[in-house]
């Protein structure tokens, strides 16, 4: 697909991590669109692509195998919320079916993640199906909290968590009155084993 150098990382001699450039879109933007497709549950024009990608595209890292050709990538953005943090927000993510398991889903949310750290994020959020067990455990791993359950909220008719990673100590998790910390997530799942964000898991193993 290119030889980009932005921001680019390589996973051994067999995978490469690049940064989107706006400059590629005609190389780009079709593989994107095909990969996530395939993967998620809302079929998106491709002007939510663009909306994402002309504003934040340093914000979507993707995955290349030896062969140039995208296995994986990343779609974010970072702006002011309504309530007052500056809030990330992880708007797709997909991982080519054959290359799943390998830690390549991981590694792409942990740049993204970083990249918004950089740039004095407060929180990060993203909505995932309630069913979608390899989706919850990825994102929990990193810290990742439920804090709503959202009823019939994609087109299929499914429920979705919303989760909620904290970048910064201090910024306050919103709850009921008398609500201790972490019992929102709990009251809407299983307890929830908590690591705290810390970069790039170093032997990562989900999807």
């Amino acid at each position: 697909m290119g030889d980009d150098t932005a921001a680019t990382a390589h996973d051994g001699d067999a995978l490469q991590y690049v940064q989107y450039h706006g400059a590629k879109e005609e190389t780009y933007l079709p593989a994107i669109r095909q990969l996530i497709s395939k993967d998620l549950s809302e079929p998106y024009s491709i002007y939510v692509y663009r909306y994402f990608l002309y504003q934040w595209g340093d914000l979507c890292y993707m995955a290349l195998d030896s062969a140039n050709e995208l296995i994986g990538v990343v779609v974010c953005k970072l702006e002011p919320h309504r309530s007052g943090p500056f809030r990330g927000y992880i708007a797709m993510l997909a991982v080519r079916e054959s290359h799943r398991g390998q830690g390549i889903a991981t590694k792409l949310v942990c740049m993204a993640i970083d990249a918004m750290a950089d740039r004095d994020a407060d929180e990060i959020v993203l909505e995932t199906e309630v069913t979608n067990q390899a989706s919850l455990k990825l994102y929990e791993r990193l810290g990742f909290l439920r804090s709503k359950r959202l009823h019939r909220y994609y087109l299929n008719g499914n429920a979705a968590f919303r989760l909620i990673l904290y970048m910064k100590e201090g910024t306050a998790l919103k709850r009921p009155p008398g609500m201790e910390a972490g019992q929102a997530g709990q009251m809407m799942g299983e307890p929830q084993k908590m690591e705290e964000y810390k970069g790039f898991p170093q032997d990562a193993d989900v999807a």
